[in-house]
């Protein structure tokens, strides 16, 4: 069995839109419960209730996780939210990428001409690009991921003329 199995996890940094979102949920929904308590007015409690959910999904949207798997010449992109729920976001297969090259590499640059789709599954900074990499996938899909060397590595010893680390 020569299987190959490597799993790298990033941490999504949050926006602060989102951030922002919970905070004024929160703030509004203990406003709403102070306001019910010296009115007695039952709508302000149920405003409090859909504030104080909202901003408990807001909290967790906050705390998410990409979990990258590379297995028998398949990577897995898994979305972990709160560390408690996992989602499978996308499967791709090897055979059909076309390029996995830094953002700022050279060998993005025949493909600039080209509309993708494209999915973000990286850590979420903007400013930051130096662990960023674009995976070109059937011509049609542009991902972009943040990965550790480990798991360049592994896909690299398995398609060596379509990674690249420059």
């Amino acid at each position: 069995m020569n299987d190959l199995y490597v799993e790298c996890l990033v941490q999504r940094k949050a926006s602060a839109i989102i951030h922002l979102a919970k905070m004024v949920c929160f703030m509004v929904g203990i406003a709403c419960i102070v306001l019910n308590l010296m009115t007695g007015n039952l709508l302000l409690l149920l405003a409090a209730i859909v504030f104080i959910v909202g901003g408990y999904l807001c909290m967790l949207e906050a705390d998410v996780e990409y979990e990258y798997l590379y297995i028998d010449r398949e990577i897995t992109i898994d979305k972990v939210i709160a560390k408690s729920k996992r989602k499978t976001k996308a499967n791709f297969q090897i055979e059909k990428m076309e390029v996995l090259a830094p953002v700022n590499s050279w060998h993005l640059d025949t493909m600039k001409n080209r509309s993708f789709k494209e999915l973000d599954y990286s850590d979420g900074e903007k400013a930051q690009t130096d662990n960023k990499y674009v995976m070109i996938y059937e011509g049609t899909t542009k991902v972009i991921l943040s990965p550790d060397k480990a798991f360049l590595d592994a896909i690299k010893n398995v398609a060596p003329r379509k990674v690249f680390m420059d």
